[in-house]
């Protein structure tokens, strides 16, 4: 077997080739890694060496609890207790497997962040034609444009299950499995210092081409996924729609974003919707949602490589009908009572701002989770290089839906004390439904006015 050091020495000797040779898809013989030492999904099978990380076994199976009348599932792991848990008084014992921004967190709340650290637990599993697509794109599969683009992708699986360097795996994760389509229901809110905050109720779906009733292929081959986004609260912002058709050639067909704003009663393009253009109050980018998102032409991304860190993972706890918002939105950062972190191996990619390009960050680091590809920490610099923002993403496994998928997702800006969080969904009753049928149309612009009149 392959252990994480020997798989991180081996992508570091294939690094300087890559240099010259063409952005190629993975060798025919390093795809049966897939049925021996890696996941289909090209994660590590084995555990690590003192055990603290277990094998995969295959994950979570569908039928591991049912949905409750208001659409929660039960938490799998209930019965588990804290290993251990990291606080600033003891944090140097264990900064080895900590990020600069967790460290960040510990320096400015040396009172009240914590981390507590739970078994570590390979939940994830997902759908068979989602794996079947992604040993064909491993084949198939590769860069272009400078790695910007994705050519022969299959987006019904992941672009690059054996990674060769940063960009291939920051398209994983921009590229992970999401299902064919879902709707759901959730908060945002960004508290002041005191902790008071103002929630904003907001509609979201997210459907890939695949998953709509009239699909067609010809006319989406550049389509990775329709956005779309609805605020329902506060009344000031009630009506305000965002749609967004998110391209896989960003540089050859830019993102093509509208919005409606209800007091206006008009739709306007927004080219503005990307990269580093303020959102949720100033208190993140357009680009910080889901970790990362957009294109990544700004930015040159390094492997670092593959390391083991204690990172928010099996949020159930965090995703409980039985807290309100003001139990876990608490001043400077989220209630550590109610998280759950777990050691798990991560793949370490830093992004540097391309010299005249513009962005607010210099360099960016992103903390990719093997089994689900989901960033779980990032970490984000700005002008100057000092470190700015910390983003925390609190992952949960639905696993009746073979998804991965955040619970929360947390965006602290470390020099002023203040944050942001997004996915909260504990108060709303049946906050996500999948599989819904969608049709295009229903992701047209001409279609924004009447969605924002209720």
């Amino acid at each position: 077997m392959i252990s994480c050091t020997q798989q991180t020495q081996a992508i570091g000797l294939g690094l300087s080739l890559l240099v010259t040779q063409s952005l190629a898809a993975v060798p025919v013989d390093q795809v049966s890694r897939l049925d021996k030492d890696l996941t289909p999904i090209g994660a590590e099978r084995t555990g690590n060496a003192d055990g603290t990380i277990p094998p995969w076994t295959g994950g979570l199976p569908k039928a591991s609890g049912r949905r409750d009348a208001n659409g929660f599932l039960p938490d799998p792991y209930a019965n588990d207790k804290p290993l251990f848990t990291i606080t600033a008084q003891n944090v140097e014992q264990y900064k080895g497997r900590l990020t600069p921004g967790q460290l960040a967190l510990f320096k400015r709340y040396p009172n009240s962040y914590r981390i507590p650290v739970y078994p570590s637990r390979r939940s994830v599993s997902l759908p068979q034609k989602y794996l079947d697509s992604t040993r064909l794109n491993a084949a198939d599969t590769h860069l272009e444009n400078n790695g910007d683009a994705l050519q022969n992708y299959r987006s019904s699986g992941l672009p690059f299950v054996i990674p060769q360097n940063g960009l291939e795996v920051i398209w994983n994760h921009i590229g992970r499995y999401r299902g064919r389509s879902f709707q759901r229901l959730v908060v945002q809110a960004s508290p002041q210092v005191d902790g008071s905050f103002t929630p904003s109720l907001i509609e979201q779906q997210l459907v890939y081409p695949q998953g709509l009733s009239d699909y067609s292929p010809g006319e989406m081959a550049n389509i990775l996924y329709f956005f779309r986004e609805e605020v329902l609260s506060p009344l000031r912002l009630a009506g305000n729609v965002g749609l967004v058709h998110e391209t896989i050639n960003q540089i050859e067909e830019p993102r093509m974003a509208w919005q409606y704003y209800a007091d206006q009663r008009r739709v306007r393009r927004a080219p503005q919707v990307a990269y580093d253009s303020p959102a949720a109050e100033g208190m993140r980018t357009t680009d910080d949602f889901d970790m990362f998102n957009g294109a990544p032409d700004r930015f040159d991304w390094k492997l670092v490589g593959k390391k083991e860190l204690y990172i928010p993972y099996n949020a159930y706890p965090l995703g409980s009908p039985k807290l309100r918002y003001d139990d876990i939105i608490k001043p400077g950062h989220l209630n550590p009572e109610h998280a759950r972190y777990e050691l798990h191996r991560v793949w370490h990619v830093t992004a540097t701002l391309k010299p005249g390009q513009r962005h607010v960050y210099s360099r960016r680091d992103l903390y990719i989770e093997e089994d689900s590809w989901q960033a779980a920490e990032a970490d984000a610099y700005d002008s100057r290089g000092n470190l700015w923002r910390v983003s925390e993403g609190h992952t949960s496994f639905f696993y009746d839906q073979q998804m991965p998928l955040f619970n929360a997702e947390a965006h602290y800006d470390v020099q002023s004390g203040r944050y942001t969080v997004h996915g909260l969904y504990n108060e709303q009753m049946n906050a996500y439904q999948f599989d819904l049928d969608f049709n295009r149309k229903q992701f047209t612009p001409s279609v924004l006015r009447t969605s924002g009149v209720r």
